[in-house]
Formats: C-alpha cells, structure tokens, sequence
C-alpha cells in the first residue's frame, strides 16, 4: 500500500518561510517523480513544483518561482517543498504526489498518488 503523509503545515506570517515534508512508503521512490499542488477555498487544484527521478531537474509556478525550492532525499522516501518570502495569497492546503513517468515533457497531468494534504496559511 502507497502513503504519502504530509507535514510541516502552519500559520506564519507574510514574509516567514515554512519548509514542507512529504514522506512515502510502499513504493520505490527513485522511481517516481514528485510534485507538491496546491489548493486554496473554492479554487481549482494548481501545480506549484516538480522534481524528476533523481533531483536532476525541477520546475515551478510562475507564481511560486524564486521563492520555493523543491527538494528530495531518495535515502528517506521523502520530499521537501521549502517555502520563502510567504504571502496571504499562498495560502492553500498543499498535497505531495506521485507519478511514474513525464510524457512529452507535461510535468502536469495525472499523478498516481496523493497525500492527505497539510495546511499552510499566511497572514498579512
């Protein structure tokens, strides 16, 4: 059985940082690319960063991009989203997920698996 379990969730202030965990179990990690999504109340779902098999590329919102940096460590099945330079409008319930294989370069599209999600909220 696949879980990915998130944490590191909070309240901080605009401005603060917060450093998000996902840790998975059940499947070979270094098998699979990673991403962290987001959403906020009455939103759609957005993509916020990938990183591929082995760390060797990742990408990025536009909206996130220079102030969160994706991370892995395949030794501990885990993923890192580090958070920067916090605003109001980053806050969302954020999910880590999992999928096997990028085609024709959409790092989006479906993801295998997903965690329960954790909670960020950023007040102004």
């Amino acid at each position: 059985q696949v879980t990915l379990v998130e944490s590191g969730g909070g309240l901080v202030q605009a401005g603060g940082s917060l450093r998000l965990s996902c840790a998975a179990s059940g499947l070979t990690f270094s098998s699979y690319v990673m991403a962290w999504f987001r959403q906020a109340p009455g939103k759609e779902r957005d993509l916020v960063a990938v990183i591929k098999w082995k760390g060797e590329s990742t990408w990025y919102a536009d909206s996130v991009k220079g102030r969160f940096v994706i991370s892995r460590d395949n030794a501990k099945n885990t993923v890192y989203l580090q958070m920067n330079s916090l605003k109001p409008e980053d806050t969302a319930e954020y999910y880590c997920a999992a999928k096997r294989y990028i085609y024709n370069g959409d790092v989006g599209g479906k993801y295998d698996y997903w965690g329960q999600g954790t909670q960020v909220t950023v007040s102004s």
